[in-house]
């Protein structure tokens, strides 16, 4: 049998040979284990101390199985690779070797040359399905694919972030070896693939840890989403670093998108998963740790970590496009031009001062890390999703205004990233969607419009009553970017945008990127157009020096400083003197003498 990944797992059902399964569970609540094949006597599983039961069966790929953890209950593998009959059936025992790669040579691309493309692989239509549409992302100037979580999660509709088996992909998109042709298909088209992994809860249905395993999780410290994991343990630090290892090794994904980090109440499993990787990562390859982190912590930037998601970008600029100061944007809504000069010059708004919505600090100090360090977007599956009605920024914004944000996001030296459908400027909505039983089902729908009771918009029952029930297969169906739109002319124009932005990323930034730092930004003050342009300076890695002047006011010209000397006009049109007319954005780029 040939391997096909470079690390040994140290738990669930792993395959020794054709015909032998080695079969390990941590259930420290449990006095005795039973290993339950489907045909076949139940097998008791020695306990080997610190809570381990383990067991060698003449057994290969393609058995069912579950844990007996008592007279009453017998339960999935919690490290099970496959779960094809979802969530509360047995678990399948998989051979890791049985897809042969095609490209194995394949070693990734720094992290300079990333533009990410977030996408959700159930909305496009399974593993399979997808890798169809990857040479389109590559001639479009995409360099990465992020997929929303792919671990098992009841039923076959759903975000990701409900997953129970972190280790089994997704099985109503596909089996794990649809996966791993995905990830082929993706590096075969010069394409990294990133996997989003929740690292910080379980999902409320199928997870039955608990019961066997009680210490895996800290009593009495809370999160939003209920007791928090216990990372202080040395055997769930290493059940999700094993998880780490196992999609960057076996399935050969390029990097980790790491969700809400800031609720991992021990912050030492970070660095100490950081470094396990970098150990076991092959030489020359390149692999990329992402972090989603509401506590902006530069120090973990610094420390070694690929890059963080700005949504201090995010929320600064869609305050300026849509005038929304509701919820977590009214930290933003006092100055939000001044917030932008802030994240185009340091990377982070919030750097430890108080927010003004709950007058919490948040934050630290980020001014000295390089650019790309920090992720840009104007949408992603949260700021979208999470809005009642999940409408997109292309029916909440001027168009004009629009563009504008948009050519800042593609052509800043952060990292650009795009929510699927956000490249032809999609109308199509994306709710939040799931596909619970009944009882669980009317918990969240009635949850969910619970959450929008503070806002102006849902005052009243009548109106909340319109937010779309999660668990209707309708939900579902209408949150799928509808590719029709782009035979249309408007949707055309948004893709040429895209391509000629991207293709001007590919040609002055991105050679560049490296050890790029800010030099400066400010705001531009000018009659009616006060607050609404700035410029930004960044002195980039070889030298020459970048000049981005925005204005995201509708009806008023502002003037600004032309950079001095020799300098390429990068977009869009030669200068008009000094001037920077309504909406509209200049970019130019001045080269090192010694260039």
């Amino acid at each position: 049998m040939s391997r096909s990944f470079q690390y040994d797992r140290r738990q669930g059902a792993v395959l020794l040979a054709p015909d032998r399964t080695r079969f390990r569970l941590w259930a420290p609540s449990c006095e005795e284990v039973t290993l339950e094949r489907e045909g076949h006597e139940p097998f008791p599983m020695s306990a080997v101390g610190n809570g381990w039961f383990e067991c060698e069966v003449a057994s290969g790929a393609g058995v069912r199985y579950r844990y007996g953890i008592s007279a009453e209950l017998s339960v999935p593998d919690p490290a099970s690779c496959a779960q094809p009959e979802d969530v509360h059936g047995p678990s399948l025992v998989v051979d890791p070797g049985s897809y042969i790669w095609r490209f194995p040579e394949w070693r990734g691309r720094p992290w300079q040359e990333t533009v990410i493309y977030e996408l959700h692989v159930g909305l496009c239509g399974g593993y399979r399905k997808l890798a169809e549409d990857l040479p389109r992302l590559t001639a479009l100037g995409v360099t990465a694919v992020e997929l929303m979580p792919l671990s098992e999660f009841p039923g076959d509709r759903n975000w990701g972030y409900d997953g129970v088996f972190p280790f089994a992909p997704e099985s109503s998109y596909g089996t794990p070896d649809d996966l791993k042709y995905l990830i082929d298909e993706a590096h075969r088209n010069g394409l990294m693939i990133f996997l989003d992994v929740v690292y910080n809860h379980f999902g409320p249905d199928g997870n039955y840890l608990s019961q066997y395993a009680d210490g895996f999780f800290a009593h009495g410290q809370k999160t939003p989403w209920g007791d928090a994991i216990d990372f202080r343990r040395r055997e769930v630090r290493d059940y999700f670093t094993d998880n780490a290892l196992y999609w960057l090794m076996e399935f050969r994904f390029d990097g980790l998108r790491m969700d809400a980090v800031q609720a991992i109440i021990d912050r030492s499993w970070l660095e100490e998963l950081r470094q396990t990787v970098e150990a076991h990562v092959e030489e020359g390859r390149h692999v990329h740790l992402i972090l989603e982190n509401e506590n902006n912590d530069a120090a973990l930037l610094r420390d070694g970590f690929s890059a963080q998601w700005n949504d201090d970008a995010h929320n600064a600029l869609h305050v300026l496009l849509t005038g929304e100061d509701e919820g977590y944007y009214g930290n933003f809504s006092g100055a939000p031009m001044h917030s932008l000069e802030t994240v185009l010059e340091e990377g982070f708004c919030f750097q430890g001062q108080e927010a003004p919505v709950d007058g919490r600090r948040r934050g630290s100090s980020s001014g000295d890390l390089p650019t790309d360090k920090f992720i840009f977007f104007l949408q992603n599956h949260d700021q979208t999703g999470n809005r009642a009605m999940g409408e997109r920024l292309t029916t909440l914004a001027s168009p004009d205004a629009l563009h504008v944000a948009y050519a800042l996001m593609l052509l800043n030296p952060q990292i650009p990233m795009l929510f699927f459908g956000e490249e032809w400027g999609s109308r199509t909505p994306f709710f939040f969607f799931t596909s619970h039983g009944p009882e669980l089902a009317k918990i969240v729908r009635d949850g969910r419009r619970a959450e929008f009771r503070s806002f102006s918009a849902f005052q009243s029952v009548e109106r909340r009553e319109h937010i779309p029930d999660p668990n209707a297969l309708e939900t579902f169906e209408r949150s799928r970017p509808d590719r029709a739109e782009m035979e249309q002319p408007e949707h055309r124009r948004w893709l040429d945008l895209t391509s000629g932005l991207l293709a001007l990323r590919h040609r002055f930034i991105m050679p560049r990127l490296a050890g790029t730092v800010s030099a400066g930004a400010q705001i531009l003050e000018g009659a009616a157009g006060k607050d609404k342009a700035l410029l930004a300076r960044w002195m980039m890695g070889d030298g020459a020096l970048l000049t981005i002047a925005i204005n995201l006011g509708q009806d008023a010209a502002v003037l600004h400083d032309r950079p001095e000397g020799e300098a390429i006009y990068v977009w869009p049109h030669p200068p008009n003197g000094s001037v920077l007319g309504a909406c509209s954005m200049g970019v130019w780029l001045k080269e090192s003498p010694h260039v």
